[in-house]
C-alpha cells in the first residue's frame, strides 16, 4: 500500500470553536480525532492501516501549530506533518523539499548496466520490480519504440527495487540479473526483457516458488551460454543467492522516498507509477531542451494527452 499524501492546499475540518489549541485534554483527543477521520476520509485510507496523530507542537507558520500524522501497516510506516491552526478549524499537509542537491547524486548507478549514449545529456533511472505487471508495462513502453526514437540522446539505467512482500520470486530474479550484469551488460538486458515480457511464464499456473526458481536459474544459465559467460562462475553466483546489492539498492530508494514501483528519475524529476508514451516523451523532451538539446519530432498519435497515469504496483 502506498502511503504517499497527495500534497493540498488546504483540508478545513469543523472542529469547533475553541478558544486556544489544545485547551484540554478532552478537546485536545477532540482534535485529534477529527484529523484522523479527516485524513482518512481525504485519503481513502483502507480500515487496515492505522493512523496515529502525534504530539502538537510549535510551527514556523504564524497562527498554526505542527502535528505529525503516522500511517502504519504490517509492512510501512510513514510520517507526514501537517499544520493545525490555533482555532482548531483549519489543517494543512506541511511538507518542506529539499532543493540543496541534485537527486541524481543521491542515486549510484556505478557499474550499472547502461542502454544508450554513456555521454548522453538525459539519464532516465528506473527502479524496477522484474514481477511488477505495471513494471512490464512500463518497460514495454521505454523498449524498444520509445528508445529507438531518442537515439543517443539519452540513456537508461535500471535499478533494483523488488517488492518482496508483494512479488516472491522478484529478489531472486533480481540476483540471478547482477550475476549476469557482472559479467555482461547485454545479458542482463535479455534477461530483463525477457522477465517483463514473460511474468506469467515465470510463475507458472502452481505458483510453486521453487519452480519458480528453477525458471529464473535455467533463463540466467541460458543466457550465459548465449553471451559466452564464465559458466562456472554464474552458477557459483546464483547458488549463492548473495542479495547484499539488490538491498543496497533498496535502501537506497527507501532514502529516496520510493514506496511504489516502477519509479523512474528523468535528470532528477521522479515518476512514480506508469505513464502513457506520450507523457513520458514529454517529461523526457523538458529534461533534452533543459540541457540545451533539441528533442526528435513528434508524431500527431504521440502528441501528449490528459490520460491518468495507471495505478502503482505498491498501491496493489
Amino acid at each position: 500500500m502506498r502511503f504517499q499524501l497527495v500534497l493540498i492546499s488546504f483540508l478545513l475540518i469543523c472542529c469547533g470553536c475553541f478558544s486556544q489549541s489544545g485547551s484540554s485534554a478532552a478537546d485536545s483527543a477532540l482534535v485529534n480525532r477529527r484529523i484522523e477521520q479527516k485524513v482518512r476520509s481525504t485519503f481513502q485510507l483502507p480500515p487496515s492501516i492505522d493512523v496515529k496523530v502525534g504530539t502538537r507542537g510549535p510551527s514556523e507558520m504564524p497562527g498554526y501549530d505542527k502535528v505529525p500524522v503516522s500511517l502504519s501497516s504490517d509492512r510501512h510506516t510513514s510520517t507526514h506533518d501537517f499544520l493545525v491552526s490555533k482555532d482548531n478549524k483549519t489543517i494543512i499537509e506541511w511538507e518542506k523539499l529539499d532543493i540543496s542537491h541534485d537527486v541524481m547524486d543521491s542515486i549510484d548507478t556505478h557499474g550499472r548496466p547502461e542502454r544508450g549514449n554513456k555521454d548522453a545529456k538525459v539519464t532516465i533511472v528506473s527502479y524496477d520490480d522484474f514481477q511488477c505487471p505495471f513494471c512490464s508495462r512500463m518497460h514495454q513502453t521505454l523498449f524498444p519504440d520509445l528508445f529507438k526514437a531518442y537515439g543517443d540522446r539519452v540513456k537508461i539505467i535500471y535499478k533494483d527495487y523488488p517488492l518482496i512482500d508483494l512479488h516472491p520470486w522478484a529478489m531472486h530474479a533480481a540476483v540471478d540479473a547482477n550475476c549476469l550484469a557482472a559479467q555482461n551488460a547485454d545479458a542482463f538486458w535479455d534477461f530483463a526483457d525477457y522477465t517483463h515480457a514473460n511474468q506469467k511464464s515465470i510463475s507458472g499456473e502452481k505458483r510453486d516458488i521453487q519452480e519458480e526458481y528453477a525458471r529464473l536459474d535455467k533463463l540466467t544459465t541460458d543466457l550465459g551460454a548465449k553471451h559466452n559467460l564464465r559458466a562456472d562462475e554464474l552458477q557459483a553466483c546464483v547458488k549463492k543467492q548473495d542479495e547484499t546489492t539488490v538491498r543496497t539498492s533498496l535502501a537506497e530508494g527507501e532514502k529516496l522516498g520510493i514506496d511504489a514501483t516502477p519509479t523512474i528519475f528523468i535528470n532528477g524529476e521522479e515518476i512514480s507509477g506508469i505513464l502513457p508514451e506520450a507523457e513520458l516523451r514529454a517529461v523526457i523532451d523538458r529534461a533534452l531542451r533543459d540541457a540545451g538539446q533539441t528533442p526528435p519530432a513528434t508524431t500527431p498519435a504521440q502528441a501528449p494527452s490528459a490520460a491518468l497515469a495507471a495505478p502503482r504496483s505498491g498501491s496493489q
